[in-house]
């Protein structure tokens, strides 16, 4: 890395801080995964008065004091934008809880000083990669550098620290190993999360018969992602499936929704967990996992995700069920497209769909007229998970929603001639999935607007040809007017930023999650709001899974109301007015 040389404060200006005190500064570039300590070989300049009378503008990130200095002036963590800071070779006994203001920071020194503790705040500077306390007079420790689940480098030497410490300290990755028994070990506070706000959008129509059921959308977080790898800021303990499953099962059973679309479900746990929980509840179910489930042994095949739909049986009576293998499906319309194979079709994802018969109990108010034969399609999916392949994410929604077509068109097709259910248009549709795509995405454009542009950028100019028409609703001999367009008019039930985020990661904090649903048959009478922000930041939770989340996704919560076509009379069907 090069060093580069800066312009600094005007000369007197330094007292406002602390003296003596010199300013340096080298622009760092900081790769996740890459660290690189200060260069020791630092290089400073003073400002003149004449260069700062001019304008001169200074631009640093490091701030070095020296000069045996005893106390730090509050102005010092004013300073955020700083990403290394040297305090060693000085006096200091103490060092305030302020200095956790500086977040930015990937380097402190505070070596060769005279501290006999730590502030516990410490351990929320989740951004230092190198953290030096050697030759003070350490004793102890503050469980909470165990939080600094990004630090690399550790310096402890000359510590009269306890023997435990510095044998863990000493072995083999020691500095992990200490950081992870300070994690394991710390105490958990709140003992309990504060309830999410029920959000009511609409009161229900009290003119017609309606069918009013809720829908619960969630990632659980399977068990094999489930790592210290990539989960560095929670505990071992809270990442282990035995512990997560059950606050998993009290958030499902706690929301009693009327449908459960599950994303992450390992086969095995679906199974001998999730089915016979909910059956026990009222729920029936249908599952499958990815494509690779075919490829693997019997012993691997139980450790494969796929998708869940549960719906209760008191409600709804299960009439299709249907996988849908997008890899399949890619295969079968790439018409000679390499990038249809070699980027499409190597992706696993799945999607399913049950065909559902609305029980007439559910229906009241308004006239006593109830449908003859209401169906209700409700599909999951899980979309390929990398940034870089946003067109396979828009391909596998766009095939998604083609199968739904032909599910619904031949779903139709069975229905007697003169019911309402006979015209496909008739049979409302409700996609859950983790899309893995921002509400600013092709995707989401896709499904909300009915089409996407064929040069759409997320395709990334890559030569799909013609083999996306295939997915059009009027086909590859359509009147395309240069967009791929879905027939179904769909409507995310979490709208108007509802939902900060339903992924909520130390990297990454964002909407990813989904609630769709016919508009011309339903509508949404409330939503579960977000858990608290407040809550989040006063107890530094950077990240999720934590001990109170048990996974990196929030889950979705909605009441729908729906409407149905009523009886044919003479011929005719009664439109509903709304």
């Amino acid at each position: 890395m090069k060093l580069t040389e800066i312009q600094n404060v005007p000369c007197g200006q330094a007292c406002c801080y602390v003296l003596p005190c010199i300013f340096f500064s080298r622009l760092i570039g900081m790769p996740k995964e890459k660290y690189d300590p200060p260069d020791p070989r630092r290089l400073y300049t003073i400002m003149s008065a004449e260069e700062a009378a001019n304008g001169k503008k200074s631009h640093w990130a490091e701030l070095e004091i020296s000069g045996r200095v005893r106390s730090l002036s509050c102005s010092l963590w004013t300073l955020t934008h700083l990403t290394a800071l040297h305090l060693n070779d000085n006096n200091l006994s103490r060092i305030p809880p302020d200095i956790a203001k500086l977040q930015n920071l990937v380097y402190l020194n505070l070596s060769s000083n005279k501290l006999r503790s730590l502030p516990t705040e410490l351990g929320n500077m989740v951004s230092l990669r190198e953290l030096l306390l050697n030759n003070n007079l350490l004793r102890v420790l503050p469980y909470e550098l165990g939080r600094l689940f990004q630090l690399q480098t550790l310096g402890l030497k000359g510590n009269p620290l306890s023997q435990d410490i510095l044998n863990l300290y000493q072995e083999p990755d020691g500095t992990r190993k200490l950081l992870n028994y300070m994690l394991d070990n710390l105490a958990v506070h709140p003992e309990q999360l504060p309830q999410r706000p029920w959000i009511t959008l609409k009161e229900r129509d009290q003119m017609i018969p309606t069918a009013v059921f809720t829908v619960m959308c969630y990632n659980v977080l399977c068990d094999k992602y489930a790592t210290r790898q990539l989960y560095g800021y929670c505990p071992s303990w809270a990442l282990n499936w035995e512990y997560r499953k059950k606050g998993i099962m009290e958030e499902i059973v706690n929301c009693d929704a009327d449908i459960i679309s599950l994303q992450e479900v390992e086969t095995e746990q679906y199974y001998t967990l999730f089915l016979q929980a909910l059956k026990e509840h009222g729920y029936d179910g249908f599952f499958c996992p990815k494509s690779r489930a075919k490829l693997v042994s019997e012993q691997e095949r139980k450790h494969v995700d796929g998708c869940a739909i549960f719906f209760k049986t008191e409600k709804f009576t299960l009439v299709q069920k249907h996988t849908v293998e997008f890899n399949q499906v890619a295969m079968a319309n790439s018409e000679g497209s390499e990038v249809m194979l070699n980027r499409v079709m190597t992706k696993d994802n799945i999607g399913v769909a049950v065909l559902l018969e609305v029980n007439k109990d559910i229906f009241v108010g308004g006239m006593k007229q109830f449908p003859e034969k209401q169906l209700l399609l409700v599909s999951n999916a899980h979309m390929h998970w990398d940034p870089e392949y946003s067109d396979v994410k828009l391909i596998q929604t766009m095939m998604f929603i083609s199968e739904l077509k032909s599910i619904v068109e031949k779903a139709s097709s069975f229905v007697k001639s003169g019911s309402p259910a006979s015209d496909p248009s008739s049979i409302p549709i409700v996609l859950c999935a983790d899309l893995n795509s921002l509400p600013d995405s092709g995707v989401v454009e896709y499904l909300s607007n009915g089409g996407v542009a064929e040069n759409h950028k997320d395709f990334k100019e890559l030569r799909y040809n013609e083999c996306l028409m295939n997915f059009s609703c009027n086909g590859k001999n359509g009147n395309s007017d240069g967009c791929i367009t879905h027939s179904f008019q769909l409507k995310s039930a979490y709208e108007n930023n509802l939902m900060p985020y339903t992924n909520y990661t130390y990297d990454f904090k964002g909407v990813i999650d989904y609630v769709f649903y016919s508009k011309s048959h339903m509508s949404v009478l409330g939503v579960l709001g977000p858990l608290d922000p407040q809550w989040l930041t006063e107890n530094s939770i950077t990240g999720c899974p934590h001990p109170h989340i048990p996974s990196d996704h929030f889950s979705l919560l909605t009441q729908l109301e729906l409407h149905p076509l009523l009886p044919a009379i003479n011929g005719l069907h009664l439109p509903v007015h709304r």
